[in-house]
């Protein structure tokens, strides 16, 4: 798992995940052994060595950093993964309906969805002429989410884009701060596991700056973000029960195309959007899935 066990989010994809299992007839210490490992406790690397090291007939890797550090170890464990940008981008899978290998699962979005977050931005908040779009730049997604809003930028901004790595907190608070300061400024912030770490301070900063804030996942306007665009991570760990099941019953990675979200949600925080001194315009709200007020 991506992330601590202390934080919600991630506590709530891992139940949904064993309750899907659960659904499906496989209960831990009854008839399935479940050994968990925590990125925050013990890194990605070791914790991908240590279940490898277990011998597992299938390993669940929730998010990038997971999947790349099992397939550095294995290429033979069956692995699923949940919550994935662009896996064929990132080459865990030679094709979506093919994926080769020992590797399958649920995808998050591919890099040409990263330009709706510019689009929703504009439209909430027209007079940003200056964008920053958070990133990890570790991850190829980070690379192929920001080129993706890059394409875009020049119809639809018009103006400055500017790339901020997130590495750790204090080269973050540095980093958005110097932008801010010079006006007119906006924030996209990407999918990856270091945003999902950070989000708090990601959200506390936009507010102290002022900035016109647009993201990936609808758990940062839950949080006291402006808006989001894209699928439910804990959604796609429910599916991915699913192949667990089907791979514990024999069936093979290979054979098992990769899912794409079945839902993308707009959400918006319109008690934010008056804190910003904005106005969301009526017909985004209309398509809003959900309103938090």
């Amino acid at each position: 798992m991506n992330g601590a066990p202390d934080d919600a989010e991630v506590r709530a994809r891992l139940a949904a995940f064993l309750d899907g299992l659960q659904q499906l007839g496989w209960t831990d210490g009854r008839n399935v052994r479940i050994d968990t490992r925590w990125a925050s406790d013990v890194g990605a690397n070791r914790g991908a060595e240590e279940l490898v090291a277990l011998g597992p007939d299938v390993i669940l890797a929730s998010a990038s950093l997971s999947v790349a550090a099992l397939q550095r170890i294995t290429r033979s464990v069956p692995i699923v993964f949940a919550n994935v940008v662009d896996p064929v981008g990132a080459g865990f899978v030679a094709s979506l309906a093919r994926p080769g290998g020992n590797t399958t699962g649920f995808s998050a979005f591919e890099y040409s969805l990263s330009g709706k977050w510019l689009e929703l931005l504009k439209e909430i908040a027209p007079s940003v002429a200056r964008v920053a779009v958070l990133r990890d730049p570790a991850l190829a997604a980070g690379i192929g989410q920001f080129a993706a809003i890059q394409a875009l930028a020049p119809a639809s901004l018009g103006g400055e884009l500017t790339p901020i790595d997130v590495r750790d907190p204090g080269e973050l608070e540095r980093a958005i701060g110097a932008f801010a300061r010079q006006g007119n400024g906006g924030l996209i912030v990407t999918g990856s596991q270091s945003q999902l770490t950070l989000r708090n301070l990601i959200i506390s900063l936009a507010t102290r700056y002022r900035l016109p804030n647009v993201h990936a996942y609808r758990y940062y306007p839950v949080a006291g973000g402006l808006a989001s665009y894209g699928p439910d991570p804990i959604d796609a760990h429910r599916r991915a029960a699913g192949y667990v099941d089907r791979i514990l019953k024999g069936e093979k990675p290979a054979d098992l195309p990769v899912q794409a979200p079945t839902r993308y949600t707009l959400v918006i925080n319109l008690k934010t959007a008056k804190t910003l001194g904005l106005t969301v315009p009526p017909s985004l709200l209309a398509r809003a899935d959900e309103v938090i007020e």
